[in-house]
């Protein structure tokens, strides 16, 4: 969730990172079985936000695996932790990567070897605590004078849940030479934001002589002394309390004024952990990538948004401006993700994808090459699939995906894998099965594909077709290599990543879902020769089980359904006679029941006066927001049911009961995923001033009575337009040199006509002219914004007061702090 800065700005912080190959050098399991089942979590200070798979029997696990995150709230480590699964299931921990939130821009893009690191309590920190100290005199009894430290602790945030539990204190120590004292405050239980507002005296200097009025505190003593105040969970184990953080605060920050009021971060404590050598540990391999964007109000991005928006529009459209970003961009897929969202928003994405696959088909040569890289076009249809489809997937295949992984059927057909307990006829059968089901949900699935999506298969159809005009087969794969092996298929074998399961599967059923995988992509491919595809002779067997043409007939149908166009078409005429009642349209008009031919595409629901003719009314698939029967006493009819859009209900009368739960199944399915679906419904129509089931008088009254097509879809996307033209932004302001270069190659492509260059040849240039002048515009809109953002940090600069809430005094902020209240000035951290 994005925060507001300086009242005017976004900030969001996102994370991607590729846990990039490996552990090494674990060290070895201490019995008589030495190696390790491994995986690697993703932390937020102390909160996991990713597990990898369990990598089994290995000192040097290989992972591999892409994450990537918003991240919703402020935090001080991204840590990454290795854990040992033993054979009951319990995990221990190895050792540990944390890299400080200050740090993470030393390793931005790197792949880099990190040393693990022991792992304790000592050392597991996180939160904050506020706390002001007062330095008073004070005069005895007796008539003298000494110096008083009054250290009150207000409150604490954040601080880490131990064993589902928080029930902290503090205790308070003032240290020095022949200094022991300590005081604890009360223990607040079962919170992490505890308030203290505590207050502990401690006597500072000897007494000096009454007689010596002026506040005088020896330097040289001050110096020698510190404040420490540590947190603690008040534990019910024997093991005694645990450390939950602590800070020491030298008493020279008091200053002159005697008063010392600010947050702290909380450290671990010093000299703990336990005494194992790092060397020991092994090391881990990331790849990190952290951007922090600062959002400003929307006309800042007019110049470079309306380029961006443009893009479809631009001929050639690798002069586009999305297109160069692309181009320029290390990976296509950091290019992707912000242009996708962003023409989501703006509802250009068809006409975006539809240019640049039109484009990349027509410089395929092969047709069985084609969208075989990881091209921008590739890429921005798989972020796509996963942003709109993902609704879609979860109807589809989360039913059977969770079946699988709680069944725990043996499915291994490898006999080399084959347990000694286990039948490989029966593990065939088991595995026959859960592919013939998943193939069938998915085959059968068409109607509820996204809509923006069947668009999309549509472009690419039309595109393939007309470009390899004598392979009959090339308008199903070029569909086929998107919806089956960039969605389903991958969605099938780490279905964590697609949000169908929390974690990964454990390794027998990832097993499982591989060989489903595998077969799957391999029956959506269409490809001629099927058991040729695969490598390991076991699999080729087992494919034989499906070399039937009804499988062929079926992901044919599918293919056909979801990449059909929503225009008008006569050889798709599809009409079905049922009568309506006029929906009052037309304010003054007749609400009476007529005759009517109606049909139904992916894309519409629409009714005519003749088979054959014009529509006299188009209802958009995603204005449907329920489909529902009609109860009889409305209209003394049976049969009926009702179309529910946001202004108004549809009635229609089927022909018979069979045919009205058809039509009622039938719209449901290819509305399911619709945004804003209803939950409730009126049973009844609105007559007479009223609904007759519920009696409410007013007409936009919610419905009384749960839909039974399912709760509403929820997928709308949560997609700021501002907020992704600033990640392009620094897209193209990180990679600024390329694009000056890719202006130097227009220019000697526009003179020189002789073999390209090796240093341009990385560039797609179709037309040197336009490309530069599209590139003079980015460079123009990319300064004029780096000027706002260079004025921005000036700003927040000066602003910036360490020791405040929103920025805690830490270890490497002590110092800035010190200077900050000696010069009166702010400081950045």
């Amino acid at each position: 969730a994005p925060y507001l800065a300086l009242a005017v700005l976004l900030n969001y912080s996102h994370l991607s990172f590729f846990c990039a190959g490996e552990a090494k050098n674990i060290p070895p399991y201490p019995g008589p079985n030495r190696m390790r089942d491994c995986y690697c979590t993703v932390n937020l200070d102390q909160e996991e936000v990713f597990r990898t798979k369990i990598v089994e029997k290995s000192l040097c696990p290989f992972y591999g695996e892409d994450f990537y995150c918003e991240i919703p709230r402020s935090f001080r480590h991204l840590s990454f932790y290795i854990f040992d699964r033993d054979v009951f299931r319990r995990d221990s921990s190895i050792g540990k990567v944390a890299v400080k939130k200050e740090d993470l821009q030393k390793y931005h893009g790197k792949d880099t070897w990190f040393q693990l690191q022991p792992v304790s309590a000592d050392s597991e920190v996180q939160g904050k605590v506020h706390l002001e100290l007062r330095l008073s005199e004070v005069i005895t009894d007796s008539g003298v004078i000494s110096h008083k430290l009054a250290t009150r602790v207000l409150e604490c945030q954040g601080l880490p849940i131990v064993n589902g539990q928080c029930d902290p204190y503090a205790a308070v120590s003032l240290l020095g030479p022949s200094r022991s004292e300590a005081k604890k405050t009360k223990v607040k239980r079962k919170t992490n934001n505890p308030q203290f507002e505590e207050i502990f005296y401690f006597e500072v200097t000897r007494p000096l002589s009454y007689t010596k009025r002026q506040f005088d505190v020896e330097e040289e003593d001050v110096d020698k002394l510190a404040l420490r105040v540590d947190l603690w969970n008040a534990s019910n184990l024997k093991f005694g309390d645990e450390f939950l953080g602590g800070v020491r605060v030298p008493l020279r920050v008091l200053g002159q004024a005697g008063v010392h009021d600010a947050w702290y971060f909380l450290q671990p404590r010093e000299n703990g952990g336990k005494s194992v050598k790092v060397e020991d540990l092994g090391s881990l391999r990331l790849n990190i990538v952290y951007t922090e964007d600062h959002v400003f109000p929307s006309e800042h991005y007019s110049p470079l948004r309306d380029l961006l928006l443009q893009s479809s529009n631009v001929e050639p459209v690798s002069a586009s401006t999305a297109h160069i970003l692309g181009e320029v961009c290390r990976e296509k897929q950091e290019a992707a993700i912000p242009l996708v969202r962003l023409f989501l928003h703006y509802g250009k994405i068809v006409p975006f994808i539809s240019a640049i696959a039109h484009a990349e088909i027509n410089r395929t040569q092969d047709p069985n090459t084609i969208f075989r890289g990881n091209s921008l076009t590739s890429k921005c249809i798989d972020e796509t699939m996963k942003l709109a489809g993902m609704h879609y997937l979860q109807v589809t295949l989360k039913p059977i995906i969770d079946e699988i992984c709680t069944e725990h059927k043996s499915c291994e057909i490898d006999p080399v894998k084959l347990k000694e307990s286990e039948n490989l006829e029966t593990n065939r059968e088991n595995l026959l099965q859960y592919v013939d089901r998943i193939f069938n949900v998915i085959t059968t699935s068409g109607v509820r594909c996204p809509t923006v999506m069947c668009d999309i298969f549509f472009s690419l159809r039309e595109s393939a077709a007309t470009r390899f005009q004598v392979d009959q087969d090339v308008r199903y794969t070029a569909v086929s290599s998107f919806i089956f092996l960039r969605f389903f298929a991958p969605a099938i074998l780490s279905p964590n990543l697609f949000h169908l399961r929390p974690h990964h599967p454990d390794p027998a059923t990832s097993r499982t879902l591989t060989l489903i995988s595998k077969t799957i992509q391999t029956l959506g491919s269409l490809a001629k020769s099927k058991s040729a595809n695969f490598k390991e002779s076991y699999m080729a067997a087992f494919y034989d089980f499906f070399n039937e043409q009804k499988y062929a007939d079926a992901v044919k149908n599918f293919l056909d359904l979801i990449s059909t166009s929503g225009k008008w078409d006569q050889r798709r005429d599809a009409f079905i006679f049922m009568i309506k009642r006029a929906q009052g349209r037309n304010r003054f008009g007749m609400k009476n029941f007529k005759k009517r031919w109606f049909r139904l595409t992916n894309h519409e629901f629409t009714y005519h006066k003749t088979k054959g003719e014009g529509a006299l009314c188009s209802i958009p698939i995603e204005n449907i927001l329920a489909v529902e029967r009609l109860e009889e006493e409305s209209f003394k009819m049976k049969n009926m049911f009702q179309v529910i859009q946001p202004e108004r209900a549809l009635y229609i009368q089927a022909n018979n009961c069979v045919e009205a739960r058809d039509w009622i199944d039938i719209l449901t399915k290819v509305s399911q995923c619709n945004r804003k679906r209803l939950s409730t419904y009126h049973p009844s129509a609105y007559l007479n001033g009223h609904w007759l089931c519920c009696k409410l008088s007013a007409d936009t009254a919610p419905g009384c009575t749960p839909c039974t097509g399912g709760l509403p879809a929820n997928i709308q996307l949560d997609v700021d337009g501002d907020r992704e033209t600033e990640r392009i932004y620094s897209l193209f302001s990180t990679y600024m040199t390329k694009l000056i270069k890719m202006q130097e190659a227009c220019g000697s492509k526009s003179v020189y006509d002789g073999p390209e260059q090796e240093e341009y040849s990385t560039f797609v240039i179709d037309d040197p002219q336009e490309t530069y002048k599209t590139l003079k515009q980015i460079i123009s809109a990319v300064q004029t914004l780096e000027q706002q953002h260079t004025k921005y940090k000036r700003d927040k600069f000066k602003k910036t007061k360490i020791g405040s809430q929103e920025h805690p005094i830490g270890d490497k902020s002590f110092q800035c702090y010190i200077r900050q209240q000696s010069e009166n000035t702010t400081y950045s951290i």
